[in-house]
């Protein structure tokens, strides 16, 4: 049979799928009573100890010893991060696409890099790829006229 794992062994261990590993009780109080202060955390969550008096005392006090309570404030502590986290990734999006347009007005406003073909040529009658390509490997006296139209004559 084999043993524990040495100590210095790596964690194999998936990582908690628990929105709240690790995170204390007195952390979630404290966070959302910073964000919304304790009257407008009272109205969300209609609790007397964050009614009447609130401290955060007597909330982890409270909330330690009555489930429903506890409950009700893990669940908005969720909503809010959750909520928190859509928000930043939209913005980040939309921070990229302001990047990205604000790019695409640079280079239209300095070029670089070979001019673009006029638009009045008609593409339909320059010869294809393969012409190009033979005429790009015979020298430029074989491969500038047709027939009878060498520097010959």
């Amino acid at each position: 049979m084999a043993g524990p794992p040495p100590p210095d062994a790596p964690d194999t261990r998936a990582p908690s799928r628990d929105p709240l590993h690790g995170v204390t009780l007195q952390a979630i109080v404290e966070d959302l009573q910073a964000r919304y202060g304790w009257q407008e955390l009272a109205q969300r969550i209609p609790i007397r100890c964050f009614q009447h008096e609130p401290s955060l005392r007597s909330s982890l006090k409270f909330l330690r010893k009555v489930p429903w309570a506890r409950a009700k404030v893990e669940r908005l502590y969720i909503a809010d991060h959750k909520a928190l986290a859509r928000k930043r990734k939209r913005n980040a999006m939309r921070a990229a696409r302001r990047a990205y347009k604000a790019s695409l007005e640079a280079d239209v406003a300095a070029p670089s890099g070979p001019p673009e073909r006029p638009a009045s040529v008609d593409v339909s009658e320059s010869p294809g790829p393969s012409a190009h390509a033979e005429s790009a490997a015979l020298p430029p006296s074989v491969g500038s006229g047709g027939p009878g139209e060498g520097s010959d004559g």
